[in-house]
């Protein structure tokens, strides 16, 4: 189908999906998660939390659109993309990320200055750093986990306004998850990403046992990390019994793509990994040991 074939949506649905914001929902989940666990209440700093961070990944996600607005044209998952199809202007798509950049990090600010930092340090770290970078190196996805993981880090301090410790392992689980998570990804799209350009799974053989074993790895580390929480008395039994049951059932996922190298078991993978986080960051929340929790 050409350019000209494709029917033009409405300019709230081209803003929507130019700055992907499913996705950017999703995220800011992470970021209300730690919030949360941290024993953040205050519905004022939720809503500032939830939409300015919403609004701050939107403009992540519309710089990446704008680095790659031609090598999307390549692809088939991103050829119907905003930029690409020609709906929306570039100065339109700089003002959209400008807005969105500003308005976002002033939310975060009102809650304290830590998240604004932060927020506006994974905004540029992922757009100007990692975007660019995704063309040259694999190891793009391990610049990216860093921006990957400050949202529940961030939901952390926008609750107790200061960097520490229950912040760093929130950060930490979030950063070893985005590896199976990613690679699980960048197998199943592997010939689209190649045709723009990319080369993101961790081995140079692409689709392989080097690729699936590190996959593996990072899997099963993710079962100890997970329950670090556990271990220092933050939550109780109920996170020792689901964290290790679903981090044993998505290793076994990773296992099985080791195995076979097939397609079909790393979208089975990927589907498991956006279950997985979700679902151990918001037991930790209900779980939480209040008396234990770090002021």
């Amino acid at each position: 189908m050409t350019t000209e074939q494709i029917q033009k949506p409405s300019l709230f649905k081209i803003y929507l999906v130019f700055t992907k914001f499913r996705l950017s929902f999703l995220v800011i989940l992470s970021a209300l998660s730690g919030y949360l666990f941290a024993g953040g209440s205050d519905l004022l700093e939720i809503f500032y939390l939830m939409v300015g961070g919403t609004l701050v990944t939107a403009a992540s996600n519309g710089g990446n659109q704008i680095w790659e607005r031609d090598l999307d044209k390549l692809m088939k998952r991103t050829t119907n993309r905003p930029l690409p199809q020609g709906w929306m202007s570039m100065t339109e798509a700089y003002v959209v990320c400008a807005i969105s950049l500003i308005v976002g990090t002033a939310m975060l600010y009102e809650i304290n200055w830590q998240s604004a930092v932060l927020g506006f340090g994974a905004f540029f770290s992922y757009v100007f750093i990692y975007t660019p970078m995704k063309r040259l190196s694999p190891w793009a996805v391990f610049v990216g986990a860093f921006p990957g993981a400050i949202p529940p880090f961030l939901g952390a301090i926008a609750a107790t306004g200061k960097f520490g410790f229950l912040p760093g392992i929130l950060f930490f689980v979030q950063f070893t998850w985005q590896f199976p998570h990613f690679w699980a990804i960048a197998w199943v799209l592997y010939d689209d990403y190649k045709a723009g350009g990319f080369s993101l799974l961790p081995a140079k053989s692409g689709r392989s046992k080097q690729s699936a074993f590190l996959i593996m790895v990072y899997s099963l580390a993710l079962i100890p990390f997970s329950l670090v929480p556990w271990l220092l008395g933050w939550t109780g039994l109920p996170t020792l019994i689901i964290a290790s049951t679903f981090g044993i059932g998505f290793f076994i996922y990773s296992y099985k793509l080791f195995i076979s190298c097939e397609v079909a078991d790393a979208r089975k993978l990927m589907f498991a990994s956006f279950v997985y986080l979700p679902i151990i960051q918001f037991v930790y929340v209900f779980d939480r040991v209040e008396a234990m929790i770090p002021k």
